[in-house]
Order: C-alpha cells, then structure tokens, then sequence
C-alpha cells in the first residue's frame, strides 16, 4: 500500500483563509478535467497497439478504473467540499470551519496520491509505446 507523500504546503494551506482553500479547490478540479483529456488520449494510443499482451490489457484495465472511478468520485467528492465551502461562508449552522479543513486535508491526500498514482502509469506507458516503437 502507497503512503500518501507529506506536501510542505499542507500545514500553511490549512491554516489560511478560506479563500485560498477555494482557490486550491478549484485547482484540483482543473487538474481532475485535464487528467480525465489525458486518460482518454492514453487510451486511444494504447487502443492502438492491438495486442494481447498481459502488460497492455492491465494499462488498459487500470486506465479505465481511474478514469471511470478515481477521477469521477474524487471530483464529486471536491464538487461536495465546494457546496460546503458556499455554506459555510453564509454562515449556516452547524457547519464547522475546522470540519471543512479536515476534510480539504483528506482531499488534498488523495490528490496527491493520485498524482503519484497517474504519473506511474503514464511513465508505464512512456515505456510501453516506446518500447513498440523501436520494435518496429
């Protein structure tokens, strides 16, 4: 199992307004969009190489799993955290500043783990298609 790698940033971000835990947020969600653009362009590339070997069907399959599972549910996920952020800057009862950082903190975990993740595969990948390349 993966540990998620310490971020400097982390303790500063959780103690800054809340406006820059939005703008953080935001980040995530552009990072989220363009992530999906390039699991679907992998995915058409590697569609490419017609093979049966065991290495390409598992890029395949693991593409697949993060484009329709990790990307979906984080974004939901971050969408929800943002829904909270809206109420709580309009002051509802019942919603905590702290509750709303821990959660940003467990949200900012699984984006970097899933950067981590992502950039495994697309070396993978790299590899993979280059390797096909000079067997041509």
């Amino acid at each position: 199992m993966k540990t998620v790698p310490k971020n400097p940033k982390t303790a500063l971000l959780l103690g800054a307004g809340l406006d820059v835990l939005h703008q953080e947020s935001k980040e995530w969600l552009e990072a989220i969009s363009f992530w999906s653009y390039e699991a679907q362009f992998f995915k058409n590339l590697l569609e490419k190489a017609n093979t049966n070997e065991s290495r390409y069907q598992q890029m395949l399959q693991t593409l697949d799993d993060i484009y329709n599972q990790l990307f979906k549910f984080l974004k939901k996920d971050i969408v929800a955290h943002e829904k909270n952020l809206s109420e709580l800057t309009e002051l509802a009862e019942g919603l905590s500043d702290e509750a709303y950082r821990e959660e940003h903190k467990r949200l900012g975990e699984s984006m970097s783990l899933l950067t981590q993740d992502f950039k495994e595969l697309k070396m993978t990948i790299f590899d993979f298609v280059k390797q096909r390349k000079q067997l041509n």
